[in-house]
């Protein structure tokens, strides 16, 4: 707060600053006609009311502002809607910004989409269509696009989908248990229809279309020119552009950069209402790992013990191993669906490691079946006790020698995800106990201590590795990654993050001489996810990347892109070294010293990110 009080005795005053306004509040009249006190007055006012402006553009942040749907009533929004032209409205708009179903967008009107592509690469926009008038159904084509020799960019290639809007919420106080008459929630543009052929846009309604261009790698540099027509009342044709660059993105299987969304298979079984396991689940499994594996994901997610984090999420996440006590008290371990899952993931493309979950689960209960009891028991032991090791220390070594068999053992991983240090230090020694060769995978803060033993370590977004350990890590071999959850109001993946700051996590990934990125859930869905993104426990869209169908989300589809702009720096620092391109090196470098997490307060993802874009694209 800051108060001003008029030295002037007989006629006092003050002003209060207060969250967002300024407010004067009088004690004595004041009269105009005293022309030194007005004047004095005047003086204040302007220095209050400045302290007041430079107050609020410190108070606002900008990033969390982007989050948050101004709330208007009904005789505003349809005020808004009078000022809008008559008939079906068209306009291309950027692909880092979200638009309100019911305003009609405020957007400088793009009649064309013209961009630049590696060869490899997908691109997208967006192509805003609104009304004010009565409800029109559309339908959206491109047909090839064609450059001056002839040589096609073909429709295969293209796609486009009405972008559906789901029910979102708001950060606040991020993680812990939230009920959904507590928090603001609104409908955000996120989902991806892309089985829909045709859509009917209500009155005062405004419906985004997402157009995505998979440029492939083989295609020859030139300008490849089209169209796309919108079918309503009327035929609205714009044309688009892509000038393929002569410079070449590999596969996402061989990109450097390692995603790691983790993986729900009970959650795809629930929602096409297959059983669990049976072959129509693996059918379904099978598009949705593919899309996966287009992303450049690295790690296959399994599950060696019933509900490895606690049932935290809406689907059941049993075990892939099935344990048994025999009445002779030895032990047999079934891995023939860890073996099934595992090898038709490899199938599918994801085949660098497999992370099992987990030696130190957020509660400590392994079920396992006895055959003396005749039903399942529940081991609790604490970590780090005799009668904890000698329960797992059996399993260890079974386990090893089952992956050395079946070729695995040296992709495999125990992975733990934010556990205490103590519980950490006591399953490392137990498994280098075992076999001296265990690779060990974690996701929580930076340990000093443990550092050395842990082959693939994902860190919070508030810490950084320090440069000289990074730099054994990657002579090492070791992975060096970043993650985001539940704790971090930006840059994230909720359903009403801003799309951009899914881009700017690869460039901070670059900045920070990273490997990668890990978020904790690829798919585990809401009761309704094609309808809401909320869950009982942190913000909308924490649970889930993309919707069932399997369907992608602007958010998926913005991370994909940043993957690919970090695939773009690297390969471009490479050359510029080595052709002596010094001053684009540093040019390049310069630019990614502004990717700080803190920075997003005061700047969003896609004013950054427009700002350095154009140097991928030279």
């Amino acid at each position: 707060m800051i108060e001003y009080k008029s030295p002037d005795e007989n006629r006092d005053f003050f002003y209060v600053y207060n969250t967002n306004v300024c407010v004067k509040l009088a004690t004595t009249n004041f009269f105009t006609s005293d022309l030194i006190i007005y004047l004095r007055f005047m003086k204040y006012l302007f220095l209050i009311l400045s302290a007041c402006i430079t107050l609020n553009l410190k108070a606002q942040d900008v990033s969390l502002a982007l989050q948050k749907q101004p709330k208007l009533d009904n005789h505003t929004i349809a005020h808004f809607w009078l000022g809008a032209p008559s008939g079906l409205n068209t306009s291309f708009a950027s692909a880092d910004q979200r638009f309100a179903k019911n305003l009609p967008p405020k957007v400088a009107l793009q009649k064309s989409w013209s961009t630049k592509a590696w060869k490899g690469e997908k691109i997208h926009t967006q192509l805003l269509t609104w009304t004010r008038d009565k409800s029109v159904a559309i339908r959206v084509q491109i047909n090839d696009l064609e450059d001056e020799r002839g040589n096609l960019l073909k429709k295969e290639n293209i796609s486009t989908g009405f972008i559906k809007y789901v029910i979102t919420d708001e950060f606040r106080n991020g993680c812990g248990h939230r009920k959904a008459k507590d928090f603001d929630s609104s409908y955000v543009a996120d989902l991806i229809d892309t089985k829909t052929s045709s859509l009917v846009i209500e009155q005062n309604t405004t419906q985004p279309i997402w157009i995505s261009i998979k440029v492939p790698e083989n295609t020859l540099p030139g300008n490849y020119k089209g169209t796309v027509k919108i079918s309503g009342t009327q035929e609205i044709t714009l044309p688009i552009q892509v000038e393929v660059l002569n410079r070449t993105l590999p596969a996402p299987r061989e990109w450097a950069y390692d995603l790691d969304l983790w993986q729900h298979p009970a959650s795809i079984a629930r929602v096409h209402n297959v059983p669990l396991w049976g072959n129509e689940h693996f059918g379904y499994m099978k598009s949705y790992y593919q899309m996966l594996v287009n992303a450049g994901q690295k790690t296959i997610t399994t599950s060696i013990v019933n509900e490895p984090w606690g049932h935290q999420t809406y689907d059941d996440y049993p075990s892939l191993v099935k344990w048994t006590k025999k009445k002779d008290g030895s032990w047999v371990y079934d891995y023939n669906l860890f073996d099934k899952y595992v090898s038709f993931v490899m199938d599918c493309g994801i085949d660098q490691r497999i992370n099992c979950y987990s030696m130190v689960p957020w509660k400590i209960a392994f079920t396992y079946y006895d055959e003396n009891l005749q039903k399942e028991v529940i081991f609790t032991d604490p970590i780090g006790t005799p009668a904890y090791n000698a329960f797992w220390k059996t399993m260890l070594t079974d386990f090893t020698k089952h992956l050395k068999e079946k070729g695995w053992f040296n992709k495999t991983y125990i992975a733990m995800d934010e556990r205490p240090m103590k519980a950490m230090q006591d399953v490392i020694k137990l498994l280098k106990s075992v076999d001296q060769n265990w690779k060990i995978a974690l996701a929580g803060d930076y340990h000093a201590e443990i550092e050395a033993d842990i082959d693939n370590y994902c860190i919070a977004s508030r810490w950084s590795f320090p440069a000289n350990v990074l730099q054994k890590r990657k002579e090492a071999g070791k992975i060096s990654t970043w993650y985001t959850c539940c704790t971090e109001p930006y840059p994230n993946g909720f359903s009403f993050s801003s799309p951009a700051e899914s881009v700017w996590m690869g460039w901070y990934t670059a900045h920070k001489n990273m490997d990668g990125y890990l978020r904790w859930a690829y798919n585990s869905w809401t009761k309704n996810p094609l309808i809401d993104t909320r869950f009982t426990t942190w913000p909308a869209g924490d649970t889930y990347q993309i919707y069932p169908g399997p369907l992608s989300s602007v958010r998926f589809e913005k991370l994909i892109e940043g993957g690919q702009d970090f695939e773009k720096i690297k390969q471009l620092r490479s050359l510029y070294q080595q052709n002596g391109r010094s001053s684009k090196l540093a040019e390049l470098n310069k630019a990614l010293e502004d990717f700080e997490i803190k920075d997003l307060a005061n700047i969003t993802a896609d004013e950054m990110l427009n700002k350095v874009r154009k140097l991928l694209n030279e």
